[in-house]
């Protein structure tokens, strides 16, 4: 006798269920409740139609409803809301938002993927018709309307997360001003601070204006404009505001199904995405995941662990017994013209967790240096001591980040060391890469710590009772140094050893970390003390850098936003 499953979602999650199980099990009866008017569309494009940088709608309809059905024999209800799950009776209440009519449908087997929505704090003010969220094709539709019609001037972007960078690229490209606020000290908080500031500054030179460590205390209205104000005092002037203040798990059909919430709050599952009903599995926004590296439970509301949980669901509801192995956070996000990455955990989460760990900065080109077009990027790996297990790596660059993410990606799942990055064989030629490929650099760098080759310092170590050198060349140093060091060129270190103290800790430092590297080599091997900045004045500058944001361009910025400007 064939079985009946329904699935409540029809987006990533939802839909890649509903797909894999068919080719499973051709046999089985699958009703698909969608409460939109949309299955299996691209939400992650939303933004960019809104920027017309995607200029065709139905290029973000993955499927529809009748592809769907042709293609995968798939009962799908779009405008179906399922607002009642009755476990005793095993069977569900749906309301068809077209007829308004209510019934019940019986299951078998219940898939829930009801995924998150857009947080929308209890803010005077918040229900204007001037402020968006975006979540679905319809928001889209609503501030592209908006725009086309209004044509607003001004924006303001609450929240400086996936999204809200997002859309204030592409209301940029729509010709706005924007102006981002964002509660924490940075934006983009899926980083550490210090590879945030490369972000500040890019937005800035884009023309973003940004109100940092502060939050909103209200919305009014004031003749045609939108007020918006700070908790800080200030008030802003725009057209239009766009909430991107986060997500929070669907959680309302579970909890009245009497399903077990999970601490973060979402859907709590087992490695098979059971919930606490054997009968009912969850995957996607809405669920609570294991940190793969962490080992604990978070919420990571992303496409490609959604995906993947929909086919592993599948799978287990066909009978095959695959196991979810949790979710590392691999995330991707362009932000103008420069590219974020990150996998894993990052310091912040590692030091709240007390793990012991150590990190390394480097900042190699994308490609060698002598074929044009090379840019530079910022990684920060980290791993664990004694072994060098990878357990998070952070990059900030243009071209080639997006290949070595994958890569270390793929390392944090299969739980290689850093020594094992050494021996990676990794594509070259000199349009693409090096010869010592950026993650082979990120390998041998860590590894010379583990090891003991090199003695490294962190820029927030900097002791004053150390002694501080610089061995850049005196141009480099006239653009920028670190107050109290003294300057002497790498090549001229072999030739002025008596000018350094033997009873001091050295302290070096260049640009990036290779020339105090070889520096530290031969004073140590020397007997002296010394250690290598990590990362350089590069890493140094990104983690002392936030003055720019008070400087005259970040003023001149916001005044754009001041009330009565």
């Amino acid at each position: 006798m064939s079985k009946k499953v329904i699935v409540v979602g029809g987006v990533a999650g939802g839909a890649s269920a509903a797909a894999r199980l068919r080719r499973l099990d051709e046999d089985a009866e699958i009703v698909l409740f969608e409460r939109g008017k949309y299955i299996s569309f691209a939400n992650c494009g939303l933004p960019y139609y809104i920027g017309q940088i995607i200029k065709n709608r139905d290029d973000l309809l993955v499927q529809t409803p009748e592809k769907f059905k042709a293609r995968f024999n798939i009962d799908v209800r779009v405008n179906s809301k399922v607002i009642k799950i009755d476990r005793k009776n095993k069977q569900v209440a749906v309301k068809d938002l077209s007829s308004q009519e209510n019934y019940n449908e019986k299951y078998d087997k219940l898939i829930l993927s009801p995924g998150a929505e857009p947080a929308k704090p209890p803010i005077k003010g918040i229900d204007s018709s001037r402020i968006f969220t975006l979540r679905t094709i319809p928001d889209a539709d609503t501030i592209n309307n908006f725009i086309t019609e209004h044509k607003p001037k001004r924006a303001v972007v609450v929240g400086g997360g996936y999204i809200g960078l997002e859309m204030a690229e592409n209301l940029r490209h729509r010709g706005l001003l924007v102006a981002i606020v964002e509660m924490l000290d940075q934006v983009m908080p899926t980083l550490d601070k210090e590879m945030a500031s490369s972000l500040h500054e890019h937005l800035h030179e884009q023309s973003v204006a940004l109100w940092l460590s502060d939050g909103v205390a209200g919305f009014r209205q004031s003749n045609s404009k939108l007020i918006v104000a700070l908790k800080s005092g200030m008030e802003l002037s725009c057209d239009m505001a766009v909430l991107a203040i986060g997500v929070k798990p669907e959680v309302r059909l579970a909890k009245q199904a009497g399903l077990e919430i999970g601490s973060t709050g979402g859907i709590k599952v087992d490695e098979h995405l059971r919930t606490s009903d054997s009968d009912i599995f969850a995957v996607g926004d809405a669920i609570e995941v294991e940190h793969f590296v962490l080992k604990k439970p978070v919420l990571i509301p992303l496409a490609g662990p959604a995906n993947r949980q929909g086919r592993i669901v599948a799978d287990n509801v066909a009978g095959r017994g695959t196991k979810y192995k949790g979710t590392q956070g691999t995330a991707i996000l362009k932000v103008f013209d420069l590219t974020v990455a990150m996998t894993g955990a990052t310091e912040k989460e590692l030091q709240k967790a007390e793990m012991d760990y150590e990190k390394v900065y480097i900042h190699p080109a994308n490609h060698v240096g002598y074929y044009p077009g090379a840019q530079q990027m910022h990684i920060k790996i980290l791993f664990s001591r004694p072994d060098g297990r990878i357990l998070g790596v952070q990059i900030v660059g243009k071209d080639g980040v997006d290949k070595r993410i994958d890569v270390f990606a793929t390392a944090v799942r299969c739980g290689l060391t850093v020594f094992d990055l050494q021996d990676l064989e990794l594509a070259y030629a000199p349009p693409y890469g090096s010869g010592k490929d950026p993650v082979n650099m990120a390998g041998f760098t860590a590894g010379n710590i583990l090891d003991g080759t090199a003695d490294i310092k962190h820029f927030e170590q900097l002791d004053n009772n150390n002694f501080l050198l610089d061995v850049r060349s005196p141009a480099e140093v006239a653009r920028g140094n670190i107050k109290g060091a003294l300057n002497i060129p790498v090549d001229q270190i072999r030739k002025k050893l008596n000018e350094l103290p033997r009873d001091r800790t050295i302290d070096i430092y260049c640009a990036v970390g290779i020339r105090s590297y070889i520096a530290s080599r031969i004073l140590r091997q020397k007997d002296f003390d010394a250690k290598s900045l990590s990362g350089g004045y590069s890493s140094y500058f990104a983690r002392t850098s936030e003055k720019l944001l008070e400087g005259k361009t970040g003023q001149q910025l916001r005044d754009e936003f001041c009330t009565g400007f």
